[in-house]
């Protein structure tokens, strides 16, 4: 029998694979969040250092995404995909038993760089696996997955520390790695993009350009918008950007193809995306807070709260998957933004110091819908606007401003947050938190209306079918 298993079981061996890894990539955007206290009692730290476990893993996640698909087109998806799935797991392990916050920052950046490898190959895999006709239905099951380890992060970090211990955030990564290893290696094709060349001037810039302005987004909220450091990065990243878009206009093989932009369904799902997570992002943050800080709620107590929305996904993905399939992914998306736009609104327009649960009821579950409806075809939206060379080059795109976003939002609701309230009582933190609320509920509606640009109807296979040259299965 062929070491690479073909037809749908192979199909279903990549579905399980990528979006096992997916969900650990995704996870540690949010799985370290409340677990902060626990780490300082554990390493002590100032403040500042303790967002830093977060934010490093932020910053080089969202900057190395992009180089992380080039490599994986010009040398192979699937060694790259194991090799950063290498570099993530013997992180995490050394992570757990890091010593002090220092060397746990060094090692929070280095699980980032390991995700930055494995996330973007992992759509790509999966497409080139599944086929045609079944596309829709796997990637929205895939961005189901990654849409459950986003919102899911707070309650799993909560339950482990306040259960176990802060460590086993970063061990629960270790024994899935290394199942997931050799199970990579024997079921997932190899397959490169034709003909990809590295980009060594676009990578640098936009390395250079999304360090920067990841760096000052994340910095912003304890150095200050006015901080020369912040200052320095925002104006010195726009640049770098600005220069890598020029570039992608006029060099024969860019690392991103601006020209892809003008196709309306790439250009509507990616700005969408980034307006979702900036919104998403931004109000998890602040509400799994709001559940401890106000109302009194440990952290399992609060993830548990938070499953009508958190929990939704799993529920609904399948379905926003099917009607993707058969009506086209631009409906199901800006119904699924609308309504988690409305879903923000509900769960603002109801909050005070001593809001019932059953008040907060109604804003969890519609949206959750709509946080499902948007993850199922979104990935599917993306694969489906480019050429499949080129879905690798999407796929990093897609990934980057959706962290970048992610990184936006929280630094842009913190602020107002700071601006209105804060922590010194609940009404306090309270009004601090509604008036977020409110522009992230707005961010979200931009959102669906960005995503009208999507055409009526694009095809889940894509706009072309993938020829035998585009994808390369390589005997073991």
């Amino acid at each position: 029998m062929n070491q690479h298993t073909t037809g749908r079981a192979g199909a279903v061996w990549a579905l399980v694979i990528t979006s096992v890894a997916g969900f650990m990539a995704a996870l540690d955007n949010l799985v370290v969040t409340t677990a902060l206290p626990s780490i300082r009692e554990s390493l002590g730290g100032r403040l500042e250092e303790l967002e830093w476990t977060v934010n490093a893993y932020t910053l080089t996640f969202a900057v190395l995404l992009m180089t992380g698909a080039a490599l994986g087109d010009r040398f192979g998806r699937r060694r790259l995909f194991l090799g950063g799935l290498t570099v993530f797991t013997a992180a995490s392990a050394a992570a757990a038993l890091s010593p002090g916050i220092e060397e746990l920052i060094a090692f929070r950046a280095v699980q980032g760089v390991g995700a930055a490898v494995m996330m973007p190959l992992t759509l790509t895999l999966l497409t080139a696996a599944v086929p045609p006709a079944r596309r829709g239905m796997a990637l929205g099951f895939f961005g189901a997955v990654t849409g459950l380890a986003v919102a899911s992060g707070p309650l799993i970090g909560g339950s482990l520390t306040e259960h176990i211990s802060w460590q086993w955030i970063f061990w629960l990564n270790v024994p899935v790695g290394l199942i997931l290893l050799p199970l990579a290696r024997l079921r997932l094709a190899e397959s490169y993009a034709p003909e990809a060349k590295l980009d060594v001037p676009g990578t640098v810039l936009v390395s250079g350009g999304l360090f920067g302005i990841v760096y000052a987004l994340v910095s912003s909220t304890s150095d200050g918008w006015t901080d020369p450091l912040v200052l320095t990065g925002l104006i010195a990243g726009t640049l770098l950007l600005a220069v890598f878009v020029r570039h992608g206009f006029r060099a024969k093989n860019p690392v991103l193809p601006m020209r892809l932009f003008r196709d309306r369904a790439f250009f509507g799902i990616n700005m969408a995306s980034l307006l979702m997570f900036l919104g998403m992002f931004g109000s998890i943050f602040l509400l799994s807070q709001f559940l401890q800080n106000v109302l009194g709620y440990s952290p399992t107590e609060a993830g548990l709260r938070m499953l009508p929305w958190t929990g939704m996904p799993m529920l609904v993905a399948p379905v926003a998957g099917y009607l993707s399939d058969r009506f086209g992914g631009r409906p199901v998306v800006v119904t699924g933004l609308f309504l988690q736009a409305v879903g923000l609104g509900l769960f603002a327009a109801v909050l005070e110091p001593d809001v019932a649960y059953t008040a907060q009821l109604p804003g969890l579950i519609i949206g959750g819908i709509g946080m499902a409806m948007y993850f199922a075809p979104a990935a599917s939206l993306v694969m489906s606007s480019v050429r499949p060379g080129e879905q690798g080059i999407a796929s990093g795109a897609n990934n980057a401003l959706r962290e970048v976003g992610g990184a936006l939002g929280v630094a842009v609701l913190a602020a107002v947050f700071s601006a209105q309230g804060g922590y010194g009582s609940p009404q306090a933190f309270t009004d601090g938190t509604v008036p977020a609320l409110w522009i992230g509920a707005g961010v979200v509606a931009l959102a669906a209306l960005t995503a009208l640009l999507i055409p009526r109807r694009k095809p889940a296979s894509g706009p072309a079918p993938e020829s035998a040259e585009e994808r390369v299965p390589v005997a073991a």
